[in-house]
């Protein structure tokens, strides 16, 4: 078991630096699929994700692709409201969560494929590397923060499948840009949701030290590989990546029930 978690924590380390994400997208329907309860599935990803968002935000810091202001303003206000949502997922059970989960990662996954098939124009404009760096208002990066938090405590991720693709189609930002900043904030907002999951019980922490070992230096990978790979690839690699957990974490449900 403890390898096979390993193994499950490198590869949300390598998505996880890649795109930005918590890695929670790929920990929940693992660890479901490894036995455990849906709670547990729930909240044991959360203390992961912190090692490995902050593992990813110092890659993409010291290599100028992480906006700070908008990640901490983001980060505090998706941590400021994440307990809300962890005490909602207590309160409708793990099932109904693990569905919400499924149907918004789909959801998210399409948006940014019909994005993409609208053309060059739009993708490589104010989603390019070349684009103007942009400085959204205080109020947008705080209401993106608050929906972020919500979704996090309630979901059991870090918010990074929010984040992302709202800074790279609605405020403009680069997409590395974008994934860098992201990481930042789930640094923060994984926190709040952390304590609160633990305190009703649903984190295993045994599970979540074997994940631990393999997403440090999956996460290291992952940012080194989106740094050089080309704007395109990785929007499209981010959809694909939704997509393919949205059906798997459905499967992982519906085999469950």
């Amino acid at each position: 078991m403890s390898l096979a978690a390993a193994l499950v924590g490198l590869l949300s380390g390598v998505l996880s630096g890649a795109f930005g994400i918590g890695g929670g997208i790929v920990t929940t329907p693992a660890v479901l699929a490894l036995g455990f309860p849906q709670l547990v599935a729930v909240g044991t990803p959360l203390p992961v994700i912190i090692p490995t968002a902050l593992t990813g935000a110092w890659s993409y810091a010291r290599r100028g692709l992480a906006d700070l202001r908008a990640g901490v303003v983001i980060g505090a206000f998706g941590a400021a409201v994440s307990v809300v949502g962890a005490l909602g997922a207590e309160r409708v059970g793990g099932g109904v969560v693990l569905v919400v989960t499924a149907a918004l990662i789909v959801y998210t996954a399409a948006d940014m494929a019909v994005a993409e098939s609208r053309g060059p124009r739009r993708a490589s404009g104010a989603l390019g590397e070349a684009a103007a760096v942009p400085r959204p208002a205080f109020a947008a990066l705080a209401a993106l923060g608050v929906v972020t938090g919500l979704y996090s405590g309630f979901l059991g991720l870090g918010g990074g499948f929010i984040i992302v693709p709202a800074l790279a189609r609605w405020l403009g930002y680069p997409i590395k840009r974008a994934i860098g900043t992201s990481l930042v904030a789930v640094c923060l907002i994984a926190v709040p949701g952390t304590a609160t999951h633990w305190a009703l019980g649903n984190v295993d922490w045994g599970l979540a030290a074997a994940l631990v070992v393999g997403v440090v230096p999956g996460a290291l990978v992952g940012a080194k590989l989106t740094s050089v790979a080309a704007d395109r690839a990785v929007r499209l690699g981010f959809a694909a990546l939704l997509a393919a957990t949205g059906a798997w974490l459905a499967y992982a449900v519906a085999s469950a029930a």
